[in-house]
């Protein structure tokens, strides 16, 4: 007998299963899933209120998930034999995605229409569509959002300056692989760590060396965030120094990528260097350039380690993005149900919008493309 035969007698195909094997698997897999709904229900009625009857907390919902899901897996080769071996190599993943991302917003989902502040004694108390009236007209909230489209903007700039530096960093200059390391120092400190150098440290407004110098060049009384306006701009500074290297060493790996046969066919071809850079370069580029932004945009949509350190939001709320907003919520203000529907409705508004903007993003990648 071959190996081939040999492995064909462990092999269980649907038909040869029988009848009251499917019978007692459909039967356990259908009484663990309503347990878990069951339990499922039970604890939600019994959270909003209306019954006393229910479980002290969600420990034993999850508990019954854990077993239907075990069943699940286990009912699926009963039933359908080798046909149900197949699944088993991504159900498993499917229930435990699941279970770590689907349970957690459903649960955030609850608390956020809940008035929960760790501070009050009543605890957590159901209350509808109060923090959605309440987000609404939080002028704090819009103008983080407000913050954070500006923040975004800035991208556009720190796109041209990491841009320029990897065409700098790409030609052949002196001490080329010190400077590549010397731009990527930036990079290598944590965010926290150039709060403090900087924000801390050397805007200082009594003994920092900026200020210090602002004060011998005739400025009195330097307050680098006193001001609105001033206070964003250092922000977006110090934040763009620490990540320009990124989207610089990216730009970068894409110039050393580029074919040097067709650069050379439009140097001879008679094209100047500012015609090759915008016809040849820049469009060949534009799908490392998308990715680098987007990337970008993601770190920049996180914002708040900076604004926390430095300023805590101030004055007056000015410098807040959405993120850091959230945070002072939780930690100043205790209130963990507005603070947890922030964070959804931040979620919803950054999924919709990076959809969008990589559908327009593909599209202009496709059209300059498709004119070489």
């Amino acid at each position: 007998m071959s190996t081939v035969e040999g492995d064909l007698l462990h092999t269980v195909e649907a038909g040869s299963i029988s009848a009251s094997r499917r019978f007692w698997g459909r039967a356990a897999l259908w009484l663990s899933a309503i347990w878990f709904i069951a339990s499922f229900v039970l604890e939600a009625v019994h959270e909003l209120g209306w019954t006393d009857w229910g479980f002290a907390n969600w420990r034993p919902v999850l508990y019954a998930y854990f077993i239907w899901a075990a069943v699940l897996c286990v009912t699926r080769v009963v039933i359908y034999g080798e046909a149900g071996k197949k699944a088993l190599f991504v159900l498993p993943a499917a229930l435990f995605v699941v279970s770590m991302v689907v349970f957690p917003l459903l649960f955030a989902l609850w608390i956020g229409f809940s008035d929960w502040n760790l501070a009050s004694s009543a605890g957590r108390r159901f209350n509808g569509l109060d923090n959605v009236r309440r987000m609404i007209a939080d002028p704090f909230y819009a103008n983080a959002l407000l913050n954070m489209i500006l923040y975004c903007l800035a991208i556009a700039v720190e796109y041209a300056i990491a841009f320029g530096l990897a065409l700098l960093l790409n030609q052949e200059i002196i001490a080329r692989k010190f400077w590549r390391v010397t731009f990527l120092v930036p990079l290598m400190l944590s965010p926290v760590a150039v709060s403090w150098m900087v924000g801390k440290s050397m805007l200082e407004t009594r003994f920092g060396p900026i200020a210090r110098m602002a004060r011998w060049l005739g400025w009195e009384n330097p307050s680098f965030f006193g001001d609105p306006l001033t206070a964003r701009l250092w922000i977006m500074i110090m934040d763009a120094w620490t990540f320009i290297p990124f989207m610089m060493i990216m730009l970068l790996a894409g110039l050393q990528a580029l074919s040097r046969e067709v650069l050379e066919a439009a140097e001879v071809d008679g094209a100047t260097k500012w015609q090759r850079f915008w016809q040849v370069i820049f469009p060949l580029m534009l799908p490392v350039s998308v990715t680098a932004v987007m990337i970008r945009i993601i770190f920049k949509l996180k914002l708040a380690d900076i604004i926390i350190t430095v300023t805590s939001g101030g004055p007056g709320g000015a410098t807040d993005s959405v993120t850091s907003f959230i945070y002072r919520e939780y930690r100043d203000r205790s209130n963990v149900g507005y603070g947890t529907l922030l964070a959804l409705v931040y979620l919803v508004i950054i999924v919709f919008g990076m959809t969008v903007l990589m559908k327009i993003s593909d599209r202009i990648v496709k059209r300059m493309t498709g004119r070489l």
